[in-house]
């Protein structure tokens, strides 16, 4: 068995999640590998759906640009019952939130995430599959096979299974996998029609019997291209009588694409001729596939030096495009934390976060999907516009983080640590003439302080920033906001934008005299009115450590 060398990390599966991972531990500075078992990139459209959350974090990334210019934009819904127009879901969200919602395949996700990761010099390590892992104390040693059949032993510090609902990791950690499967099965494919349905808009149609219950289902979502769709529906009894009542993988979860006899683009016709909104014929037939839907969630995140994320820690139905959504934050949350760790300057119990941060975010996923794929999503009692942010994963927070200080909510305050730090405009510097959006200041950076205003109560600018890089070994950078008519005033390690618009104080509520922590995946650390050194040493404490 052939030896490598030592990696920081290891990454088991190289869909979007296990990208996402890698690319956010190469642009910290983290060496790792990256190793799928498939030779190729799948052709398949599977996840399509881009919430506007994980475009934020793609922005921090810095590859948004990408995405936008091979993504298409989703408008709304259109739904029928039984042929009859049921009302239209516009996808509308508050100005203040700078991406909607987009729908992209999955391998052009893969393949934007994969060129990114080049960017860095690491490169996919295909054909090579994870077999199995012992840990200690110092690190794990994981056993890989690659295409010729040799073996080969590798050392890192740690192991994250991006390897999906099957995954190997979870298995060889011994995390339980809860849940059940869905009797239904679907048909999945790839086409075109010409129909005059709104270029953008999703078609959900549905037929009901006579007991009101759905016994026909259409699912219709564009896709870049001229009349192009990812289209899914239910299996008719005589593609399904054929086909293996277990799934291929021997682990009793029944979830994805099954490895059968695809339908044809006339069984897909058929199911058009009943339920489609008008007379259409679908034509460029790509791929299909038959799959099941199970919804499952582990008992934890990870063990030791050994993490799951993505499909490997949750699975469930697609209503929403919360899957890998869900998966490309879980990869964001544990990447800053795997990296500060592995550069020394990680609080003994960071790492462990992830499980308390993200195994909530998953059990609220899992349940709220399965409500919705029964009911439809008037089971969700709330408002629209609550409705909308929870599925555009705008209202996911942390508040109950064992990283957050606990602080007393404060009069009039909207934001509290644990939020996600919203975006505002008309941020004005010294010497560019053109203003700009606070995740422009926060893009590619890892922690930012951002200080407002002179802080006539508190410490001074340049004493937080001070105290903060000695806190986190230079990491934390800071940023001053000014009111609009404040005079510039130089502050020693201290970047300095106005507040042109005022943005920065409405959406922030911040007062004279207030300092914000955004941590590199978006949320906020600390909300701090008036900031103190003695208060910005507690707060970075409980992330940065010896």
């Amino acid at each position: 068995m052939a030896r490598s060398e030592v990696t920081d990390v290891l990454v088991a599966g190289a869909g979007p999640v296990g990208l996402t991972l890698a690319a956010e531990l190469r642009r910290s500075g983290v060496s790792c590998r990256i190793v799928d078992r498939l030779p190729a990139r799948l052709p398949y459209a599977k996840a399509v759906g881009i919430q506007p959350r994980t475009l934020e974090l793609f922005d921090r990334m810095g590859l948004v640009r990408e995405v936008l210019d091979a993504a298409v934009a989703m408008r709304g819904q259109l739904t029928y019952v039984n042929g009859a127009e049921q009302g239209r879901v516009e996808l509308v969200l508050p100005p203040e939130v700078p991406y909607g919602f987009a729908a992209l395949p999955q391998y052009e996700t893969e393949r934007v995430l994969e060129e990114f990761l080049g960017r860095f010099g690491t490169g996919i390590e295909r054909s090579t599959e994870l077999v199995a892992f012992a840990q200690d104390p110092a690190g794990v040693t994981s056993r890989l096979t690659t295409a010729s059949g040799a073996e080969e032993e590798v050392r890192s510090r740690f192991l994250v299974g991006c390897d999906g609902a099957h995954s190997v990791v979870r298995k060889g950690l011994g995390l339980t996998f809860e849940g059940g499967a869905f009797p239904e099965e679907y048909m999945l494919a790839d086409v075109e029609v010409g129909w005059g349905v709104p270029p953008g808009y999703r078609v959900r149609s549905m037929h009901r019997g006579e007991d009101g219950a759905i016994d026909d289902l259409l699912v219709c979502i564009p896709l870049p291209g001229t009349g192009r769709y990812r289209m899914s529906m239910l299996v008719p009894p005589e593609l399904s009588a054929a086909r293996p009542s277990e799934p291929s993988a021997g682990d009793g979860v029944a979830h994805g694409l099954e490895g059968v006899t695809a339908p044809a683009l006339a069984d897909i016709q058929k199911v058009l001729d009943r339920l489609a909104p008008e007379p259409v014929t679908a034509s460029a037939l790509r791929w299909s596939s038959v799959f099941r839907i199970s919804h499952r969630l582990v008992d934890r995140y990870g063990e030791g030096r050994v993490f799951v994320a993505g499909d490997a820690a949750h699975i469930h139905p697609p209503t929403g495009a919360q899957g890998m959504n869900t998966g490309v934050q879980d990869a964001c949350n544990l990447a800053w934390k795997l990296a500060l760790a592995v550069g020394g300057a990680a609080h003994p119990g960071l790492v462990a976060s992830y499980d308390a941060e993200r195994h909530p975010v998953g059990e609220e996923v899992v349940g709220r999907t399965v409500r919705h794929a029964a009911e439809g999503v008037q089971a969700d009692p709330t408002d629209p516009k609550t409705l909308m942010l929870r599925e555009a994963q705008l209202l996911i927070g942390y508040r109950e983080s064992p990283l957050v200080t606990p602080l007393p909510r404060p009069d009039g305050a909207t934001l509290r640590p644990g939020d996600r730090a919203p975006d505002c405009g008309g941020l004005t510097g010294d010497i560019a003439a053109y203003p700009v959006r606070l995740f422009d200041l926060l893009r590619g950076r890892g922690h930012v302080l951002l200080v407002y205003g002179h802080h006539p109560a508190g410490d001074t600018p340049a004493d937080l920033a001070a105290a903060a890089r000695e806190l986190s070994q230079g990491r934390v950078e800071a940023c001053r906001i000014l009111p609009a008519d404040a005079p510039f005033t130089v502050a020693p390690g201290v970047s300095h934008h106005h507040d042109s618009r005022g943005e920065f104080a409405r959406r922030y509520g911040a007062e004279e005299g207030a300092a914000f922590v955004v941590r590199p995946d978006g949320y906020l650390s600390a909300c701090l009115r008036p900031p103190t050194v003695g208060e910005l040493k507690e707060a970075l404490g409980r992330v940065f450590g010896p």
